[in-house]
């Protein structure tokens, strides 16, 4: 939270960890006051020794001091006698991006940064963004590589819809950097994998080949799933997928439009390989899990005289 001015230009800050105070003595002591001057002494050393510290920060080039914890209203007086801008982060998750965005390093004892750990930002002001007060923090881009999207909306789910859909958007984005392959979307590649494996089933023997179409099966949920929240019949959609794929179009997926085949591959739509890939072995690993299971243990009740049975005499 901002409890100073903004400043605008090219400005430097330290970050602390803790809180910006005067801090008390690791192990408990009594302090034996016999005097009123006695009493102001220890008060005045107390300032002294706070206003050095400040002091320090601010003749390290410093202008922002970023502090984790409470800033004592004494060292409220000096930050704004030396003209420095006082920011309270209480999230270490907000306080690691801050470090990040800035390239400052989080120091966990009040004194003078070092230059290799302040950091660095080209515009920190406080602005009213949807009727709350926000520190705003503007970098180079050569700087810095964090962002913050700004997301506003009438009703509070439309706005996680909208956060939702960012959320999906940058982790494809993510997953595409570190690898760029892509597979055919709207469920073409679930429904041509379960047509291989159904007719690598129908060619065991045994009864191998029930648990082989039981799997097949089960890798339509995903064009099932299209189907059902675009408001089509499934079965039907997913009918008219097997027939496209036994014709030879492997890249045919649900069109939500209309409900028909359609080669999304064409319209630019695709689906990140690495999730479909990570999918599949998951779904995989975990039918195996459950197929290796060879005791099942029955749940009993607990201990206790057991209920009588039908209607006794209790003379």
């Amino acid at each position: 939270m901002p409890r100073a001015r903004s400043m605008r230009g090219e400005r430097k800050g330290g970050v602390y960890a803790q809180g910006v105070d005067t801090s008390g003595p690791e192990t408990k002591g009594t302090v034996l006051i016999q005097s009123a001057e006695e009493l102001e002494g220890y008060s005045r050393s107390e300032e002294e020794k706070l206003e050095q510290y400040v002091k320090a920060i601010a003749d390290s080039g410093a202008k922002v001091i970023v502090s984790g914890g409470a800033i004592g209203e004494m060292a409220m007086h000096f930050i704004e006698k030396y003209g420095l801008l006082a920011l309270r982060i209480p999230s270490k998750f907000d306080m690691r991006r801050f470090c990040r965005a800035t390239g400052a390093v989080a120091i966990v004892k009040l004194q003078a940064p070092q230059p290799d750990e302040l950091g660095f930002a080209k515009q920190i002001e406080v602005r009213e963004v949807g009727g709350a007060n926000c520190v705003v923090l503007q970098q180079d881009s050569s700087l810095g590589s964090v962002s913050t999207i700004v997301l506003r909306g009438s009703t509070e789910g439309f706005l996680d819809d909208v956060e939702r859909a960012v959320d999906d958007g940058i982790n494809a984005y993510k997953a595409l950097c570190r690898d760029a392959r892509c597979v055919p979307a709207g469920g073409a590649s679930e429904i041509e994998m379960a047509r291989q494996v159904a007719d690598f089933g129908k060619k065991q023997t045994g009864l191998d080949q029930y648990a082989i179409a039981r799997f097949a099966e089960a890798l339509e949920v995903v064009p099932r799933t299209i189907a059902e929240n675009s408001g089509l019949q499934a079965s039907e959609v997913v009918a008219r997928l097997y027939a496209a794929h036994a014709q030879g179009q492997v890249n045919a997926g649900v069109d939500i439009d209309t409900g028909a085949a359609k080669d999304l591959a064409a319209d630019g739509i695709m689906d990140v390989y690495a999730a479909k890939w990570w999918a599949v072995r998951l779904a995989t690993d975990a039918v195996v899990t459950v197929l290796k299971v060879d005791q099942i243990i029955m749940a009993k009740q607990a201990g206790g005289p057991k209920p009588r049975q039908g209607d006794g005499d209790d003379d």
